[in-house]
């Protein structure tokens, strides 16, 4: 077993925040409560990222912050209408769920460059052809 840090984030409808997160690629895994009617703790993940999304007071602190790396900040910020900024690091966008919980997701440089020059050399190659 790969030893790993999954943050925790407290939510008041953990239905409606697994909808939210799915928008950014998150699938819902499990969900756990004692006993129907009392507060649900649920997993979600993105390939090899996980979320705890947790309904029970106390787990966690309202309005957390985590920070996401991923391929394409682009289409993410797409899906949310949000601009990304430029950072010396990454590419980035910042989005608040349902609950206030703020997710700072981004593209590191060195990626965001690559993956530019790539797209640069699709729209001449376009451009290019009879």
């Amino acid at each position: 077993m790969d030893e790993e840090v999954i943050p925790i984030l407290r939510v008041e409808d953990s239905a409606a925040a697994a909808a939210w997160y799915e928008r950014l690629g998150f699938a819902k895994q499990w969900e756990h409560r004692f006993e129907p009617g009392l507060p649900a703790f649920v997993e979600v993940a993105r390939g090899g990222v996980r979320l705890f999304l947790s309904e029970h007071t106390g787990d966690a602190r309202p309005n957390t912050l985590v920070y996401l790396r991923i391929r394409d900040v682009e289409a993410i910020a797409s899906e949310f209408g949000v601009q990304t900024k430029d950072a010396p690091w990454a590419r980035e966008i910042e989005l608040r769920d349902p609950d206030g919980n703020r997710l700072r997701i981004g593209t590191p440089a060195e990626c965001h460059s690559s993956a530019a020059r790539g797209r640069e050399a699709v729209r001449v190659a376009e451009q290019v052809r009879p």
